[in-house]
C-alpha cells in the first residue's frame, strides 16, 4: 500500500544497494532510467501486523472467498541505470521475486586495476580480483574478513569466527557515539539518507514517464 510504505522493493531493496553502490565507490548517482513492474496486482487486506509479517482480515470479499482483497499499487521489482559523478556507470535491480535467494544483497565493482565482488548472504567474505597480476595467475580470490586487521572485527572474535547480522548494529551505534564525542559529523549522514531517497524518487518518475534518463535532484 503505497500510502503507507511508499513504494514497493524499490524503496525497500532499492535503498540499500544505492546506498551500498555509493558508499563504496565514494561517488553519487547524477541520473537514472528505470522500470518497475507489480507482478501480483491483489494481496489479502492486512488486519494486524507485527515485525516483518501480518494477518488478513480474514474478512468476506465480493468473491465470496473469505479473504478481503485489495489492490496493490506498489513495485514488486525494479530495473534501473545510472551514471555516477565520477563517469562510472552502474546497473541495479531489486525483487521480491529472485527465487532462491534469502538476502542477496550482492554488488560487483569493475574497475581498470581490480574488481571486487560482495555477497550479504556471506557477509564474511570478500571477493578480490588483482588485474596486475599475470594472467596465468589472476582471478577473483576469497577473502575471509576476519583478522584483528579488518575494520570491527578484532573487537570480537579470534580469526575465523565470523560476526552476524546483529552486530553490524554495534558496530553503527559505536560509529554514531564515536563522532559524537569527537565533534565530527556523523556518517552516513541525514544527507546521504536524503539523497538515497531524491534517487529513489528519481527512478520512480523515470519508470513512470518510461523516461531515457532522469536527473537527481541535488542535495
Amino acid at each position: 500500500r503505497k500510502e503507507l510504505a511508499g513504494s514497493g522493493a524499490l524503496g525497500d531493496i532499492g535503498a540499500h544497494i544505492i546506498d551500498t553502490a555509493q558508499f563504496i565507490t565514494g561517488q553519487h548517482l547524477t541520473q537514472v532510467s528505470g522500470l518497475t513492474e507489480t507482478f501480483v496486482t491483489q494481496r489479502p487486506l492486512a488486519e494486524a501486523s507485527a515485525g516483518l509479517s501480518a494477518e488478513s482480515t480474514g474478512a468476506a470479499s465480493e468473491s465470496g472467498d473469505g479473504v478481503e482483497m485489495g489492490d496493490v499499487d506498489v513495485d514488486d521489482a525494479a530495473l534501473f541505470i545510472g551514471r555516477l559523478s565520477g563517469g562510472a556507470l552502474a546497473s541495479f535491480e531489486a525483487s521480491r521475486f529472485a527465487t532462491g535467494r534469502k538476502n542477496a544483497l550482492r554488488i560487483e565493482v569493475n574497475g581498470s586495476a581490480a574488481s571486487l565482488a560482495f555477497d550479504f548472504e556471506a557477509m564474511n567474505e570478500l571477493w578480490f580480483h588483482d588485474h596486475a597480476l599475470p594472467a596465468e595467475e589472476a582471478g577473483f580470490r576469497r577473502v575471509l574478513v576476519t583478522e584483528a586487521g579488518h575494520p570491527y572485527a578484532g573487537a570480537w572474535w579470534p580469526p575465523g569466527h565470523g560476526l552476524g547480522y546483529e552486530h553490524t548494529f554495534t558496530h553503527e551505534v559505536k560509529d554514531f557515539v564515536e563522532a559524537i564525542t569527537s565533534g565530527v559529523a556523523p556518517a552516513p549522514s541525514f544527507d546521504d539518507g536524503l539523497n538515497v531517497q531524491r534517487v529513489l524518487a528519481a527512478v520512480e518518475r523515470s519508470a513512470a514517464d518510461q523516461s531515457r534518463m532522469t536527473a537527481i535532484e541535488e542535495v
